[in-house]
């Protein structure tokens, strides 16, 4: 689950991690408030959306200016809120279609001595969490790692015990880092790696993580995601969730106890069990079709289950064919056919259907199919089921 940047850095703060004091914007006249509160000659408006690159990005509607603008006026405060509230904003982050801007956040003006970059994320290679740091603040991580891999530093360490001081002086030392500034980071390091771990984060990044001219370390960006499969032990995060800025399939699909991850391919997928979901992608792939999105219906789907997955995936305007890929273990053939047969009176079904059952029940599910009556194409096998999906659009 992500969060806007403004929500990321309350919580940093409440963490004691420091970060430059803003305030929260839906209107340009209130954005213009925050100017005058704020107190500084110069301030920064900023974009808030699900998406980095917003410095970079461009408007749709006025593509001369980005997405984070520096201001030194009230009067410059509102009038670049006004151009950005209700725009859309692309960025490298969103694709073509970008993203419309409905929040902005105001922050105060800082004496930047340097930027730096400062991430976690979790390595599954090692089972831990990784901190990633470099002396190239402002860039993407990407980039760095490409042009410049050997700025890039990276420390594991135990989330129970935290980051350790050696590992703190190991990562301050590769920064540049001295003085106060290496004071500060003993406890600016620490603190966010413990923020990481406690708050069952998949990912978060300080870009840029600035220097001040006094020595001080603060988060001038926040970009925070945390783990959906601990969200259980953090019910106070429901409320900052952005309903707005997810793919409405995929929220549908979660009301509806379903897996959904919507792509970019022609053939619609509906299949019980992640693994089958992934192997049926890559066949769909191998014979040269494109699948259209990842959908797990799980081990029990009911039959409205299994009919709001195929209004889900026919929902998306790209999908010209559906392949159902099933193994009956707990959820029998015979079942999932019923379901299948009742969702496609529900829905009417105009695309190509090709199904492919196997395990309890198959025989008596494949006959249910035979004498259907619908126009669904029957598979033997895997292979057989990506062939005959694929060919259906005359790949």
């Amino acid at each position: 689950m992500k969060i806007h940047e403004y929500q990321a850095k309350k919580l940093f703060a409440e963490m004691d991690v420091p970060v430059p004091r803003g305030i929260v914007v839906k209107t340009a006249e209130d954005a213009g408030k925050a100017y005058d509160e704020l107190g500084t000659a110069v301030c920064v408006v900023k974009s808030q959306i699900h998406a980095g690159g917003r410095g970079k990005g461009r408007f749709v509607e006025h593509p001369e200016q980005g997405g984070v603008v520096l201001v030194k006026s009230r009067e410059d405060a509102i009038a670049n809120a006004e151009r950005m509230l209700g725009s859309t904003l692309v960025t490298i982050q969103t694709g073509e279609e970008g993203k419309e801007v409905n929040t902005l956040y105001v922050e105060q003006g800082l004496d930047i001595a340097r930027e730096l970059y400062f991430g976690v994320v979790v390595d599954r290679e090692v089972g831990l969490p990784c901190v990633i740091a470099s002396q190239e603040g402002g860039m993407a991580i990407e980039e760095i790692a490409e042009e410049t891999p050997e700025k890039i530093i990276r420390v594991h360490y135990d989330p129970a015990e935290g980051l350790q001081p050696f590992q703190v002086r190991k990562i301050a030392y590769a920064l540049g880092l001295e003085g106060a500034a290496m004071k500060a980071a003993g406890k600016f390091f620490p603190r966010i790696c413990k923020f990481f771990a406690v708050n069952d984060c998949s990912l978060l990044e300080i870009n840029p993580l600035v220097v001040t001219g006094d020595g001080e370390l603060l988060a001038l960006d926040a970009k925070v995601a945390f783990d959906e499969n601990a969200m259980f032990r953090h019910k106070n995060f429901d409320e900052l969730r952005d309903l707005s800025e997810e793919e409405p399939n995929e929220v549908q699909a979660q009301e509806a106890g379903l897996s959904y991850v919507k792509l970019d391919g022609n053939i619609g997928c509906l299949v019980n069990g992640a693994g089958l979901a992934m192997s049926t992608m890559d066949l769909i792939k191998l014979h040269g079709g494109e699948p259209a999105n990842f959908l797990d219906v799980g081990g029990g789907a009911n039959v409205d289950q299994v009919t709001e997955a195929f209004r889900i995936i026919l929902a998306d305007d790209n999908v010209k064919a559906v392949l159902v890929n099933i193994f009956g273990g707990i959820m029998k053939c015979d079942t999932i056919v019923e379901a299948l047969l009742t969702a496609y009176d529900k829905i009417g079904i105009t695309v190509p259907l090709v199904v492919r059952l196997e395990g309890t029940n198959v025989e008596k599910a494949r006959e249910m199919l035979a004498n259907s009556g619908k126009q669904i194409t029957t598979a033997n096998d895997l292979t057989d089921a990506a062939q005959k999906v694929v060919a259906t659009l005359g790949a």
